[in-house]
């Protein structure tokens, strides 16, 4: 499936077979979203792309949080925000943008309490304006850029506990992905304390790939695993193998390897020179 947005497009209790590729006057966006493998009950993350009048897109991606009621609820009501927020942008302003988007998610943790039952999500955002990006996240939803050689120029830190600890040099990747701690998080929409976490513009380069993503993937690939399957070739072919790789981590259970079974929601960018000339054909 391939589709041309003119607003915004969301997807909320996915449970998709295969990819949607959408085609962005900004560049090419796929997007993968599934429950867990043999859960029975809606699928906690919520996605949107959301198509600006002046080209501009934000990319969103909200995990209801599986240990609390009503995560569907939550990370909708956060992707609902946002979305109703840029509404209101008038164009050609990054710093509007950047308003809009705070505003959204502000307004989120504000819904999500209203709720009044516990309920939270984490959240990551993107802005694309041309080439430049910008990184919003709450939580532990993966914020990532590599460039074709593999380079990682861009990675969010996890607001947990084990996040922080890897960020210090405490904890290695691999220490991390086994801890018995890797499921708190310390920062989330819809707590009283909650905080919003803005990264620096990046220009992207013609060929970096950027991937947001719920914590069902990062809690069961290795970044450099992650990077492999997207840094090259078609935008569909790469969501189709990673979450394929993701999904049978969370069946297979082995020694050191990561296995963590979860919804999963993946989101994948490139930038407008080549970004859908080659996204592949639907299988």
């Amino acid at each position: 499936m391939s589709e041309d947005l003119s607003s915004a497009t969301k997807f909320l209790e996915q449970d998709m077979k295969t990819p949607v590729v959408c085609k962005l006057g900004a560049g090419c966006a796929a997007v993968y979203s599934a429950r867990c493998p043999g859960k029975e009950t809606p699928n906690e993350d919520a996605a949107a792309i959301v198509q600006l009048a002046d080209g501009s897109v934000v990319l969103i991606v909200a995990d209801g949080m599986g240990g609390a009621a009503a995560g569907e609820t939550a990370s909708a009501l956060a992707v609902e925000a946002i979305v109703h927020e840029l509404d209101t942008y008038g164009g050609q302003d990054d710093q509007l943008l950047r308003a809009a988007i705070m505003n959204g998610i502000e307004h989120a943790n504000g819904a999500v309490q209203r709720l009044g039952l516990g309920a939270a999500t984490t959240l990551a955002v993107v802005q694309v304006q041309g080439r430049r990006v910008r990184p919003y996240h709450v939580g532990d939803s993966l914020v990532l850029v590599v460039g074709n050689k593999g380079k990682i120029k861009l990675q969010t830190v996890a607001h947990s506990p084990v996040g922080y600890a890897v960020e210090a040099g405490v904890l290695d990747a691999e220490e991390a992905m086994h801890h018995e701690d890797r499921h708190i998080v310390s920062n989330m929409v819809g707590a009283e304390d909650m905080r919003i976490e803005v990264g620096a513009p990046l220009e992207l380069a013609p060929r970096d790939t950027l991937v947001i993503a719920s914590d069902g993937l990062s809690d069961n690939l290795h970044v450099d695993e992650l990077v492999e399957l997207v840094r090259r070739g078609p935008l569909r072919r790469a969501l189709k193998d990673v979450p394929a790789k993701a999904r049978k981590r969370m069946t297979t259970q082995q020694d050191g390897i990561p296995s963590k079974p979860d919804d999963l929601t993946v989101m994948a960018f490139r930038p407008a020179q080549g970004g859908c000339a080659n996204v592949g054909n639907p299988s």
